[in-house]
């Protein structure tokens, strides 16, 4: 990952919402999705992109979101390591959208289009028929 990555761990869903919000709207970053952390109702928010939107995003995030409820911590890595998107794009985080996912609906799409397809034409088909009978 080369981008800046930003955590907003918050306690409940609501002060999550509020720092993620403050975060696409106080900087140009992107919103990785959050993930529900095991007890206590915590929520951490995900975000990339450049180092200095990030951090002012996380800032803007830690604020607002304190408005709302408990901010139990923040960070902000600037370019993360390799071994670690795994951890950061884990199938708990909610909100991603990855490559292999977008395919399958992409897939799953044709799939859909080629059985519609075949219903028309059997259906023009059928058309002709009756037309050529009368």
């Amino acid at each position: 990952m080369k981008e800046a990555l930003g955590l907003i761990e918050t306690v409940g869903m609501a002060a999550a919402i509020e720092a993620a919000d403050t975060c696409v709207k106080s900087a140009n970053v992107e919103l990785i999705g959050y993930e529900l952390t095991r007890g206590q109702g915590m929520v951490t928010v995900k975000i990339k992109g450049d180092v200095g939107a990030v951090k002012a995003a996380v800032e803007s995030a830690k604020v607002s979101a304190g408005k709302v409820n408990k901010v139990v911590s923040t960070l902000v890595i600037p370019r993360p390591a390799q071994g670690i998107q795994g951890i950061i794009e884990s199938d708990s985080t909610v909100g991603i959208e990855r490559e292999e996912d977008n395919k399958k609906e992409a897939l799953e799409d044709n799939k859909e289009v080629e059985i519609v397809k075949e219903e028309v034409t059997k259906q023009d088909e059928k058309k002709k028929m009756q037309q050529t009978k009368k």
